[in-house]
Parts: structure tokens; sequence; C-alpha cells
């Protein structure tokens, strides 16, 4: 049943970059590959929440939580596009835009990931609290 799971959040998540791509195009016209860039930064900060948050939480069953991290935000996010459209910026000699966007995507993911792992982290604690488990 899970593989059904990550196969439909998989056409979400792919059907959700492909129109973000579509969204972002019709006004950003630079070199700078940032249709593919918001989406992983993205995807870095939601699957740092839910591997940290929704894995936590009783109510939601473990095929969902793999599906939405797996499915939907694998999909959503990659990193061949990434890695390609790299290597097309220092084959066109754009040194500068491929060196900002290698580094915003390395460490803008990092720090988004880790950004993700600490708001899970503080919704945690702040259900426990909430729960009165504080006392």
């Amino acid at each position: 049943m899970v593989y059904l799971f990550v196969g439909i959040a998989g056409i979400i998540g792919a059907l959700l970059r492909y129109y973000f791509g579509v969204a972002v195009h019709s006004w950003w016209h630079s070199a700078f590959p940032l249709s593919t860039l918001l989406p992983n930064i993205i995807g870095c900060f939601v699957l740092g929440w839910i591997t940290t948050y929704l894995s936590k939480i009783d109510k939601i069953p473990s095929n969902l939580i793999t599906a939405f991290g797996t499915g939907l935000i694998g999909s959503f996010t990659t990193f061949s596009t990434f890695s390609v459209e790299a290597v097309q910026l220092l084959e066109d000699s754009r040194w500068y835009l491929a060196i900002t966007y290698i580094l915003i995507s390395i460490w803008g993911g990092l720090l988004m990931a880790w950004g993700g792992f600490r708001f899970g982290r503080y919704h945690i604690r702040k259900s426990i609290s909430l729960k009165g488990g504080n006392k």
C-alpha cells in the first residue's frame, strides 16, 4: 500500500514542481535557475520539518509520512536538474552565476533543512506543553 501512496504523492509533487517552474518563468527572465533553486530550498525545509515533527505524531500513519517525504517532496525537489544547470552555467563561462547557484543550493539547502528540523522540534515542544507534559 505504501507504494501506491508514494506514487500518488510523487505525481502530485512532480506536478507542483512543474507548475511552480512555469509560474517562476513567467516573471523571472535571468540565466540564474531560480525555478530550480526555490523548490529545492523549500523542499529542504519541509523535509526537515516532516522528519522531525510529522514522524512524531501518532495520528498520522507512517505510510502517509513516507509518501509525503519520499513521494511529494522527493519529486518536488530535483538534485539532477540542479547539477545539470550548474554544469551548463560553467560550460557557458557564467562562473559567478554557477558558483553563486552552487553555494546557495548547498548552504541554503543545509540551512533550510536545519530550520525545518528546528521548526519541527519547536512544534513538538509546543504540543507537549499544551498537553501538560512539562508539569
